[in-house]
């Protein structure tokens, strides 16, 4: 399988909104968009998208993984970002029609088809820098994935980092892609002088979340990580992990956790550090740098709390545990 997220379906659904309102969707060619070099989205970043996941079941039926919640999310970036409202009914319509039409091409696990709804401001108007744009397009790409783990799942080195920001705190709640380009400067300079994968944003020593992830810390039976707030994204996979947990008669503790709170935590036998996501759902944290300090976590290894939490959730998403809150949703 091809590097994540590098293969596309050939064809995407699509809706355009214009003179107030939206049109009805359909499913064309993925290289079908064309816009004025003067569009909203292209000076000033009035971009938003999910990132979800369909599933294919033992029975050969396919699933698609917390679509309401990917749903929900999604209206409530357009909406901090002051683009036309969707309907949020007609974009989960957008997203089963599209799946269902390329459903044989959904892996088998461990695979999945990923699906990446996006919604960009398209109003050709450059002296709008103050102003959200008046037309928008949806879509929804389709990109099959393998194995996130082929190739073993080695832990991460993360380096925290307590002068930054990932973005800014009013926009953590939206999933945009200049959120992202806020953090891939200091990303490229922690890989570059720390040998470091990610950066582990900890502003006046708070910590919160990498560039593309959320953090979570296991102690023992305790889980802990940063309580919801503006200035970071809600992630659908943590708040999932979090559910099983609670199943699991885990502590989980929603809260403030400092840069010296982790250090010592993490040096105690067993500590387990991991990041939250859709592409991997949990990847193991095996050391953590700060101040030109290498800490390792635990054993440094992926822990057993790791490996059976991304299972119990994996088990769910292929149909083979119950769906005891209704994550699934047919195409």
């Amino acid at each position: 399988m091809s590097t994540f997220g590098t293969v596309f379906m050939p064809e995407m659904a699509i809706s355009r909104f214009e003179n107030d309102s939206w049109d009805t969707s359909s499913i064309v060619s993925a290289d079908s968009i064309s816009m004025h070099p003067g569009a909203h989205v292209l000076h000033y970043s009035s971009t938003c998208f999910e990132g979800l996941k369909a599933f294919r079941q033992d029975d050969g039926s396919v699933k698609i993984f917390r679509l309401d919640r990917s749903i929900a999310r999604f209206a409530q970036s357009t909406e901090l970002l002051s683009l036309p409202t969707i309907d949020k009914e007609a974009t989960a319509q957008m997203i089963k029609d599209v799946v269902a039409k390329f459903a044989a091409e959904v892996p088998a696990p461990p695979g999945s088809m990923y699906i990446r709804p996006t919604h960009i401001g398209t109003e050709p108007a450059i002296g709008k820098a103050a102003s959200p744009s008046l037309t928008s397009i949806q879509y929804i790409l389709l990109s099959p994935v393998g194995d996130y783990f082929s190739g073993g799942s080695a832990t991460l080195r993360l380096l925290l980092d307590d002068s930054g920001m990932r973005c800014a705190p009013h926009n953590g709640r939206i999933k945009s892609g200049g959120n992202y380009a806020s953090a891939l400067g200091p990303i490229m300079r922690a890989r570059e002088s720390h040998d470091a994968h990610q950066v582990l944003f900890c502003p006046d020593g708070d910590v919160q979340e990498t560039g593309a992830a959320n953090f979570l810390l296991i102690d023992g039976n305790e889980i802990i990580t940063k309580a919801l707030d503006d200035s970071f994204l809600h992630g659908i996979t943590r708040d999932s992990i979090l559910t099983l947990a609670r199943d699991m008669g885990m502590t989980v503790s929603e809260r403030q956790l400092t840069i010296e709170e982790l250090l010592e935590r993490a040096a105690k036998p067993g500590t387990e550090a991991t990041l939250s996501g859709t592409a991997a759902v949990l990847t193991p944290v095996g050391e953590l740098v700060h101040n030109g300090k290498v800490y390792t976590v635990g054993s440094g290894n992926e822990g057993p709390t790791t490996t059976k939490l991304r299972s119990a959730i994996n088990d769910i998403q292929w149909g083979r545990a119950e769906d005891k809150h209704g994550w699934l949703f047919d195409v």
